[in-house]
C-alpha cells in the first residue's frame, strides 16, 4: 500500500479500530493477550544502528548532543567535522553507505547466538528512517545506503526461523534537535511535515515530567500515528517496541489508536501482536512491561522483558564501548528468565554494516552456552522460589553499571520438561554443591521441596551423580564439572 494522502490513511486507521475487537481505551486494551511464543523465547537481540554510527562518538545520542553547546559531542563534531552550520546531521547520511551490510549474516549470527526473536531499530530519536517510507524522503531505502534496511532484514530473519519485531523511538523526535536553533546550525525555520529536522522544538521539556512542555501538535501526532502504522502494515512485526517519552500525557491518545489498530490488525492476519512499554506508559494488563537496563529482583506474577546492552556506555557502535563480559550477559540472562522475564540484548553494527569482534565473540559464547543449557531457559517456567545465594540483585531500570560477584552458593531455578533446573552462577573449584532449597524435610507441611528425585545430572557433562537429600539440602561432589560459565543441574523428579 502507497501512502499518497496522510488523511485518507488516518480515515482507514479510524475504521480498522472502530471495527474492533480491540478499542482505543484502555478497557479494550487490558484485553490484550500475549503471544505465547514470545513466554517461550526468552531471549532476543536489539539493533541500534543508523546515521548515529557514522561518528561512532560516545553513544547514540549524537544527533541530540552535538547541537548542545559545551558537550564533548559538540567539541568533537566541530574539530572533525567543522561548524555546524557546514556540516550538520544531516551531512551524514551520503556517508551512511553500509557497504558490508548482509542481512543473511546478521540472521545467521543471531540465529548461531540462540536468540529466537530480533528487533531491529526501525527509526531512532534522530528522525532517520530505516525502511522504505512514503511519509518522507529522509530513509534508507532512498538515501544513504539507498536499500530498505528493515525489509531486507525482516526477510532474512525469517528464513532463519527468527522472529521479526521491530521498534520506533519516533515520539522523542519532537525536541530532541531543537537544541540547533540556539546558535548559527543547519537546523533553521523554516521547516515542514516531512522535513528531516521537523520539528525540532527549541523549547526542551523536564524529562521527568509526564506533563512537561512542549505537547506534542495534532499535526505531529498524526504524522507519528501514520509513521508507526505503516510501519505496522508493511513490515508486519509481530512485537512492536516503544521507547520512553510515549509516557507524557500528551501522547496517550495518540498510543491508544496505534495500539488498537496494531493488535486488530494482528488478528487479521492470525495471530496475537503485542507492544513493548516502559515507564508505565501503557495500562497494566494492555502490553509487556519493559525495563531498561534493569530487572527485578523478585519472580513477577506476569511476564516482562528487561533490555540491555553488549556495552555499558552505548547502544550504538563507538569507538569506546565499555564491553560486559560473556559470563556477565549469561548470568544476565539466567537471572532475568528465573524470575519470568526475557532478556533482549542490543549489539550496535558499524557503520559499514559489519560487527567488531568483540562483539561476535560475546554472541558466539552466548551461543554455546545456549547449545547445552537451552533446554533450562527456553521454554521453562519460574520454580517456587527463583534464587538461592547470598549475592542479592538490584532491582530498576539503570541499574547495569556494575556486574555482581556471584559465588558457588549462587543458583538460580527455572522449571520444564519435568525436572527442575538448578543453575550454578559460579560453579565451585572442589565440585561440592548444596542446593539448600531442595533439602528434605520429616515434616510434610515444611518441606523446601517434598518430591521425588529421581536423577541428578548436570548439563554437557557425562559424569554420573551420586547425591543425597537431607534437612540442609540436596549434595552432591563432581569431580570433572569445569566450567568459566554458569553450571546447569538439571533434577529429574517423579
Amino acid at each position: 500500500m502507497k501512502i499518497t494522502d496522510k488523511q485518507a490513511y488516518l480515515s482507514q486507521i479510524r475504521e480498522v479500530i472502530d471495527k474492533g475487537p480491540y478499542h482505543d481505551d484502555w478497557a479494550s486494551l487490558t484485553d490484550f493477550v500475549m503471544p505465547s511464543w514470545f513466554e517461550k523465547a526468552k531471549f532476543g537481540i536489539f539493533v541500534h544502528w543508523g546515521l548515529y554510527s557514522v561518528p561512532a562518538f560516545n553513544n547514540e545520542w549524537y544527533s541530540r548532543n552535538m547541537y548542545i553547546q559545551g558537550t564533548p559531542e559538540f567539541e568533537h563534531h566541530i574539530k572533525t567535522y567543522g561548524p555546524h552550520k557546514d556540516f550538520g546531521y544531516k551531512d551524514f547520511i551520503p556517508m551512511f553507505t553500509a557497504d558490508k551490510f548482509d542481512a543473511d549474516f546478521w540472521a545467521e549470527t543471531f540465529a548461531a547466538a540462540g536468540a529466537k526473536y530480533v528487533v531491529p531499530v526501525a527509526e531512532h530519536h534522530d528522525g532517520f528512517q530505516m525502511y522504505q517510507s512514503d511519509l518522507s524522503i529522509y530513509n534508507a531505502a532512498n538515501m544513504g545506503p539507498k536499500r530498505n534496511i528493515i525489509g531486507e532484514l525482516k526477510e532474512a530473519f525469517e528464513k532463519k526461523g527468527l522472529v521479526f519485531c521491530t521498534s520506533s523511538h519516533r515520539a522523542e523526535h519532537l525536541w530532541f534537535m531543537g537544541n540547533g536553533k540556539d546558535f548559527e546550525s543547519d537546523i533553521k525555520e523554516p521547516l515542514k511535515c516531512g522535513d528531516f529536522y521537523w520539528p525540532s522544538i527549541q523549547e526542551q521539556p523536564d524529562q521527568q515530567d509526564l506533563f512537561a512542555k512542549p505537547y506534542p501538535t495534532q499535526e505531529f501526532l498524526d504524522d507519528w500515528i501514520c509513521r508507526t502504522c505503516e510501519i505496522i502494515d508493511r513490515y508486519q512485526p509481530k512485537i512492536l517496541y516503544f521507547d520512553w517519552w510515549i509516557q507524557h500525557e500528551g501522547y496517550k491518545s495518540a498510543l491508544r489508536q496505534i495500539t488498537a489498530y496494531y493488535y486488530n490488525r494482528g488478528l487479521e492476519w492470525g495471530y496475537n501482536t503485542a507492544i513493548c512499554y516502559k515507564h508505565d506508559a501503557m495500562a497494566f494488563g494492555s502490553a509487556i512491561v519493559d525495563v531498561e537496563r534493569g530487572k527485578f529482583a523478585d519472580t513477577k506474577p506476569y511476564h516482562w522483558q528487561t533490555d540491555t546492552a553488549i556495552a555499558r556506555n552505548s547502544w550504538c557502535y563507538t569507538t569506546s564501548l565499555d564491553y560486559k563480559s560473556s559470563n556477565e550477559i549469561i548470568c544476565y540472562l539466567i537471572d532475568v528468565v528465573s524470575k519470568n522475564g526475557n532478556l533482549l540484548l542490543n549489539v550496535g553494527p558499524k557503520a559499514d554494516g559489519t560487527f567488531a569482534d568483540k562483539d561476535l565473540s560475546i554472541l558466539r559464547d552466548i551461543g554455546s552456552w545456549l547449545d547445552i543449557n537451552g533446554e533450562a531457559i527456553y521454554n521453562s517456567k519460574p520454580w517456587r522460589y527463583p534464587a538461592e545465594g547470598p549475592t542479592k540483585e538490584i532491582e530498576g531500570q539503570f541499574s547495569d553499571a556494575s556486574s555482581n560477584a556471584y559465588t558457588s552458593e549462587d543458583f538460580r531455578f527455572t522449571a520444564g520438561n519435568g525436572c527442575i533446573y538448578a543453575i550454578c552462577l559460579k560453579y565451585p573449584e572442589d565440585g561440592k554443591i548444596t542446593i539448600h532449597s531442595l533439602s528434605k524435610s520429616l515434616d510434610a507441611n515444611k518441606p523446601n521441596f517434598h518430591g521425588i528425585i529421581r536423577k541428578v545430572s548436570v548439563l554437557g557433562f557425562d559424569e554420573p551423580i551420586d547425591f543425597h537429600c537431607d534437612e540442609d539440602g540436596l549434595h552432591f561432589v563432581t569431580n570433572n564439572v569445569k566450567s568459566e560459565f554458569p553450571v546447569t543441574i538439571k533434577v529429574t523428579v517423579e
